[in-house]
């Protein structure tokens, strides 16, 4: 088995899933955020406003490419903007099998609409940012994705079925 990797907008539930579906396929958990804010050594926030998106943008491609000489299969969930650079689609396809975990943007808001701890998210009207983000970005990650898996109104034990159910089909 090799890498399953989770690529959706925030608040799809890329962390939730991935932590759950290492668990049951014993796997080992690793998400490019945290692996940016330990490579940058600070929060994405204070990226984002200290060196720009731009520059954050690189350090996830550097972590990205870090990821494709694994040896060992993990679960892997990436940051919404990953996928967006064509470089990191390209390498996405390297490192693994991708799903794309879709929501709907009243899924997305009710989940985090009111997170401050969202860079992009830090506007006058939340709600419209998230549509408009949404509305951009869903033809990146079908581009992107080997799978997709609608999460709306689904819980968490579904999408793992869902997901282990695809990876055994592969084999």
């Amino acid at each position: 088995m090799h890498n399953i990797i989770l690529i959706g907008f925030m608040g799809c539930g890329k962390s939730t899933v991935g932590v759950k579906l290492s668990y049951h396929l014993r796997l080992p958990f690793l998400d490019t955020d945290k692996l940016c804010e330990q490579k940058m050594g600070k929060t994405i926030r204070e990226t984002f406003e200290q060196d720009g998106e731009s520059f954050f943008r690189e350090t996830e491609t550097e972590v990205l490419r870090s990821l494709s000489d694994g040896k060992n299969a993990n679960i892997i969930a990436t940051g919404g903007g990953l996928p967006l650079r064509d470089i990191n689609r390209n390498i996405l396809k390297d490192v693994g099998t991708v799903f794309y975990l879709r929501a709907t943007p009243e899924t997305i808001f009710d989940r985090i609409g009111q997170d401050t701890k969202r860079p992009l998210l830090l506007c006058e009207d939340p709600k419209k940012r998230i549509e408009s983000l949404l509305k951009e970005r869903d033809p990146i990650y079908m581009e992107a994705a080997d799978h997709v898996i609608d999460v709306d109104g689904k819980d968490f034990r579904r999408i793992i079925r869902e997901i282990a159910s695809l990876c055994k089909e592969q084999k």
